[in-house]
Parts: structure tokens; sequence; C-alpha cells
């Protein structure tokens, strides 16, 4: 009898918790139309849509592009309000003449957002088929740059008390490919956790967002296959002996059947996350964006280690000398 009243007080406690924490994150600011955010990389995926999603939400949208092709066709399709310019993140001095830009467009109110959306993956492959320039490809763009755009525009979103959104990935928890991808989006999570914690106190608010495979550019399997035999084609001839001649090839098509089985073309479940983590009242900490975030790879990244190398050993192809007796 006890135990039953126990076991129903929990159950009650838990109810009343998951209620509380709905309708808590529920509560939306409002006055969207005084608000500027500046988002990154958005050309074309997340980016591009989160920037039209917004505009359609009244904020003041300024759309960083890294292409003039890519600036141009996002501001056809949008409203007058949405403006663009050319940013590569890699380039600390023109993160400098964006922040005067953006200076100059919200004025004494700050920046209310930041999103920091720019990245690239390739090169990616096994580790050892890596040099030390292909790692620093990826880590410019995607946490060095990160990082660069965030110190400059500061000053801006604590005067606005105002949002960063990171975005991170479900391999900044698991190390599911080598390269460089995956060493960056585990700096993106440990860099946005200390800003957090250090900015609390100034009413700046940091989300780090978590997506699963969706298809985008990054995860397109025609880029990163023909990525990958670019690498293979370097190789000395003994670590491709080691490997095996049908090596690169099992791993395109294995990387190909994986891509397309777990890769959304829903890219929406991420841009919503985002806009939520720059409306909500009580933005969270963390989003997961996708089925295979929640249900998969977020799970997985709490259970033991043998247990995740037993699963990414089953995406990847064994080289020859693993399959010798």
């Amino acid at each position: 009898m006890l135990s039953h009243l126990a076991l129903t007080c929990v159950s009650l406690l838990v109810t009343f918790a998951a209620v509380r924490w709905f309708i808590r994150d529920s509560y939306k600011l409002d006055g969207f139309s005084q608000k500027h955010v500046f988002i990154t990389g958005c050309d074309s995926g997340f980016g591009n849509l989160l920037a039209k999603q917004l505009d359609r939400k009244g904020f003041k949208v300024i759309a960083a592009c890294l292409s003039e092709k890519g600036a141009a066709d996002l501001a056809a399709a949008a409203s007058p309000r949405l403006k663009t310019l050319l940013l590569n993140v890699t380039d600390s001095a023109g993160i400098r003449s964006a922040v005067d830009f953006v200076s100059r467009e919200v004025g004494e109110r700050g920046l209310w957002g930041l999103v920091n959306n720019a990245g690239r993956a390739i090169p990616i492959g096994p580790t050892e088929w890596m040099q030390l320039e292909d790692f620093i490809k990826v880590l410019d763009v995607n946490l060095v740059g990160l990082i660069d755009v965030t110190l400059q525009f500061l000053p801006l979103l604590k005067k606005a008390q105002g949002r960063v959104v990171n975005v991170a990935s479900i391999l900044g928890r698991l190390s599911l490919i080598g390269g460089g991808y995956c060493p960056s989006k585990y700096g993106v999570e440990s860099f946005s956790d200390s800003l957090r914690k250090t900015m609390h106190c100034f009413g700046l608010k940091v989300s780090i967002i978590e997506p699963g495979f969706f298809k985008t550019t990054i995860t397109s399997p025609d880029l990163i296959g023909d990525d990958l035999r670019r690498l293979w084609t370097r190789l000395p001839q003994d670590i491709r002996d080691s490997y095996g001649a049908t090596y690169v090839e099992d791993y395109v098509r294995m990387q190909t059947f994986s891509l397309g089985m777990l890769c959304s073309s829903d890219i929406a479940q991420v841009t919503r996350c985002m806009e939520h983590a720059l409306t909500a009242r009580y933005p969270r900490k963390r989003y997961a964006a996708g089925w295979d975030a929640k249900l998969i790879w977020i799970p997985l990244s709490y259970l033991p280690s043998f247990v995740a190398d037993f699963v990414v050993s089953m995406l990847l192809p064994v080289p020859e000398v693993g399959r010798k007796p």
C-alpha cells in the first residue's frame, strides 16, 4: 500500500513538472519588429530558411552570405526589411566590417540575436588520411570563425541583453567520422557552455542547437564521395594497401546509404529550434533537432563507449588488415 502511494506521488510530481515545463517553454516575447538578428551562413540550408522565417515574423534580419549569388537570391525571396552582406567568417577584418555595418543598423537598441550557423564538413574520412591543413580548413570556419564572430559582436549583444544561438551537432557528442568536423563541434559545445555561464549575469542567453542528419550541402553524398576519392589518391601506396583496393568505394557506398537512410529533408525542424531560442521568454540551453538526434545519437552518447563504438562500426567498412584472420 505504501509503495503504491509512493508511486502515485512520484507520478503526480513528474506530471506536474512536465506540465509546468511545457507551459513555461511556451511563453513568447513580443516586439519582434524592433529586434535585429544577425545570421551567418545564409547562402543555403538552415541559415537561408531561418532568415526568411524570421523575416516573415517581422524581425529585422541581417543575413551574412559567402557568395554574391547567395545574397542576391535571398534578398529576392524576402521582404525589403531583410538586409544582406558578404562575409567569410575566417576573415577577422571582414567580421569587423560586418560589426560596423550592424552597429549602424541597430543603433542604441543593440543586437538582439546572433545565430552562428556558417559551417563546412569536408574533408572528412579516416583520421590517417588527413593532413594538418585538412583539420585547419574545418576548424577555422566551424570553431575559430564562430568564436571570432561571437567575441566581436558581444558588445552589441550585451547592449540588448540578447541571444546567442550556436549551431553544434550530434557530432559534438559522438565522433562518427574523422577529420575536423567532430572536433570543431565538440569545441562549439564547450565554448557555448563557458560563454553561457560567463554572460548569465549580463542578461545574455546562449543556446546550442544539436541537429541530427539533414539534407543540406554539408551532407551531400556526391560532395563527400568526391572528396574521399581525392584524399585516397594522395595517400602513400603502403597506406592504401593496408586499407585494401576497394575500401574507398566501400566507404563512399556505406556513407551514401547511411546518409540516405538518416537524412531528413525537413530542415524546418532545425530552424524552429533556432526561432524558439530567439523568441522564447525562457530559451532552452540545448535543442535536439531531428528524430535521429533524439532517439539514437543523444541517448547513445550517454551509454558506455564500447556500445557507441559498436554502433559506429556498423556504419563504416573494415580495412583489409582488419579482415585478416
